[in-house]
């Protein structure tokens, strides 16, 4: 039986705030002036996973909201002022999810907080940026600040916001193309008729292992414009400084990857996205490799111009090092004794061998502020050694944006 007695209960006053704002009209985002624009969104959803195989996992319900304010100040025509913040209630599945993958990729309650261990909470982007156009179609932006590089690359059409797409963080954003959020840095963006090249380079306060690290990454996305449609095609590089720490917990290691991302239109109905993804794992990482892809429907077939429906799968695979070779990290350690009390040791680290991930949504839009979305996945993940764990989560999804 589902646990739903203990549910949190945010989601529900959060739909019903959705309603409210957006019962009277509005727009997406208010022109204050002529140059400051206020916009956001406030989301709510409320999930429920049914599992098997894993031991210790729970059939329950848990649900979380986020509202996510923003500002632009465009002083001229070139040079523009962001800043976003982030505010949440609630985890959501994330604290009892036994799955690697998270079900819903939101920034929640302990995402906004102490971001990257800089002791900043609530704050996620504020940059600046001023765009030099050298030509009708070719121009060249300069950012600094406090940014989100998923904004800049690792895009695409159907499979990249977990607010009014896909809500499993497989399908927001290649799941090994490592892209950390909210800290300091810089980004070059030159457009030239049908291509875009971007390049970033971030310091970011610190990792899960507690060490300070650089990021860079760069992409070239290609937009293919035919008779049925158009589609992006990009090729993305990322990397990082010597900071996470390798599979045996003894040397710090670099992290590189590259990623695929394709998305396309066939017509006015139908779109088709597809992800590739690679890393290293001299680092000690969960997964090594992605292969994702899946379908878009607008409701213009059945009526409903601005409905839409989404089916994807993905495949991932673990690290190539298997827990015979890496003992040191997979098996527990010897037992300590603290203030004379013998302490059990800690239980061992699993290795995954892979992950396989359905999900489908549909999204019913009430107007052009408010929809509420039905998603469902499936998720297995099988271990080199120890319990696999496969099962279902159902959820509800309300978004306003204004």
């Amino acid at each position: 039986m589902y646990d739903c007695n203990s549910a949190r209960r945010y989601p529900a006053s959060l739909m019903a705030l959705a309603l409210a704002v957006t019962a009277t009209g509005g727009a997406r985002a208010y022109d204050v002036n002529d140059k400051l624009t206020i916009g956001g969104l406030l989301a709510g959803a409320f999930q429920c996973q049914q599992v098997s195989g894993f031991a210790d996992s729970e059939n329950l319900c848990r649900g979380a909201m986020a509202f996510q304010p923003e500002l632009f100040y465009n002083p001229t025509e070139q040079d523009q002022f962001f800043v976003k913040f982030g505010f949440a209630a609630g985890n959501g599945l994330d604290e009892n999810s036994p799955f690697v993958l998270a079900p819903w990729s939101a920034d929640l309650e302990d995402g906004v907080k102490d971001i990257n261990g800089r002791d900043r909470s609530y704050l996620l982007e504020a940059w600046y940026a001023h765009t030099f156009k050298i030509a009708a179609d070719n121009t060249i932006q300069l950012t600094g600040g406090i940014i989100d590089p998923a904004f800049y690359v690792n895009e695409n059409a159907y499979a990249n916001s977990e607010y009014t797409q896909f809500m499993n963080e497989a399908f927001v954003n290649a799941r090994n193309a490592f892209l950390p959020a909210y800290d300091g840095g810089g980004v070059l963006v030159w457009k030239f008729r049908d291509w875009t090249f971007s390049g970033i380079g971030m310091n970011v306060g610190e990792n899960d292992d507690g060490n300070n690290y650089n990021y860079y990454a760069a992409e070239a996305d290609y937009r293919l414009t035919t008779a049925l449609g158009e589609g992006n095609y990009r090729v993305m590089y990322s990397g990082t400084s010597r900071a996470f720490l390798d599979p045996q917990g003894e040397q710090r290691e670099k992290r590189a990857g590259w990623v695929l991302s394709f998305d396309q239109a066939f017509g006015p109905v139908v779109g088709v996205f597809l992800r590739m993804g690679w890393q290293s794992d001299d680092a000690l990482i969960d997964l090594q490799s992605e292969y994702s892809g899946g379908f878009n429907f607008k409701g213009s077939a059945w009526g409903r111009a601005a409905d839409n429906i989404g089916i994807a799968f993905a495949y991932l695979e673990g690290p190539n090092w298997s827990p015979a070779v890496e003992g040191a990290i997979v098996e527990p350690p010897d037992p300590q004794v603290v203030d004379g009390t013998l302490e059990a040791p800690a239980e061992a680290a699993q290795v995954l061998a892979r992950t396989n991930v359905f999900e489908a949504y549909y999204r019913f839009a009430f107007n052009d502020y408010l929809a509420l979305s039905a998603d469902v996945q499936y998720m297995k993940d099988r271990y080199r050694e120890g319990d696999d764990v496969d099962g279902w989560v159902f959820g509800l999804r309300a978004v306003a944006e204004f």
